[in-house]
């Protein structure tokens, strides 16, 4: 493969572990998405904008209960997903990454995803699982990105690739009759991974991962949004539906236009 030396080490050490944890590309890009949550939360529970939005995130439990959470999250995802440039200066943040991993023709999800995690709130768990399972193509990637540090049980868990593979290969066993037992199951093999405000976290979402409660003493704040080749194939979740192309290239353009002279 004619890869750089840069290029190479992101692919092994995605193909290796499934996942790669970088520097934001565009740190200006993840300042403006956090400076607009920070507007949406503040007009949304009236709050004054002269809290640390550091402290705002981290504690946002001191202002919202599990009761309202998924109503504010619904909120925040509805608000954030409004704003034009959103989901462009969220390809920003990992573009070069991407462009690499994946390719530089791509298709975006139409929606950026929101997980708030509230500390010892149990109601927000997300089970052990595969995007697969349930109608995802291989073929995605999940950028993750935190608004937040995020570490221990504030953060998520991903299953090697090695340690998924012998799963797969013994899944009726090692199963059992739900996720919750499948968990158990692989506890020990799971790794949790620690990314700061100021990463991006991309990983393969055919591997299983998910999340447990919240033991830590801060909220956790994350968001989630799927990246593929265009070209690559589809499962349930079809282009226009769920994916819209977002960086087609010129001959992709004019090779799908492309009309041959009619000869008779």
């Amino acid at each position: 493969m004619f890869l750089s030396e840069s290029e190479k080490k992101i692919t092994n050490e995605y193909l290796e572990n499934g996942y790669i944890i970088q520097p934001v590309a565009d740190q200006g890009a993840l300042e403006w998405i956090r400076n607009q949550y920070i507007q949406i939360i503040q007009s949304e529970l009236n709050i004054s904008p002269t809290i640390n939005p550091e402290q705002l995130l981290n504690h946002i439990e001191e202002y919202v209960s599990v009761d309202t959470l998924n109503h504010f999250r619904l909120r925040m995802i509805e608000g954030i997903n409004a704003l034009e440039p959103f989901r462009e200066m969220y390809f920003k943040i990992a573009r070069p990454y991407l462009e690499v991993l994946v390719g530089n023709e791509l298709a975006m999800q139409l929606r950026v995803n929101l997980s708030i995690q509230l500390p010892n709130d149990d109601s927000s768990l997300l089970q052990v699982h595969a995007d697969t399972w349930s109608g995802d193509s291989p073929f995605e990637v999940v950028v993750w990105l935190p608004l937040v540090d995020c570490f221990g049980t504030k953060a998520m868990y991903l299953l090697s690739p090695r340690a998924s593979k012998k799963l797969n290969e013994n899944f009726v066993d090692r199963a059992g009759k739900s996720s919750k037992d499948l968990y158990q199951n692989i506890r020990n093999e799971v790794k949790w991974l620690d990314v700061k405000y100021g990463e991006v976290l991309i990983f393969n979402q055919a591997l299983p991962h998910g999340n447990r409660c919240n033991e830590e003493s801060e909220t956790r704040w994350s968001m989630n949004c799927r990246f593929k080749g265009v070209f690559t194939p589809y499962s349930d979740k079809k282009i226009g539906e769920f994916f819209e192309p977002i960086t087609l290239r010129a001959a992709s353009q004019t090779g799908m236009k492309y009309n041959p002279p009619k000869v008779v």
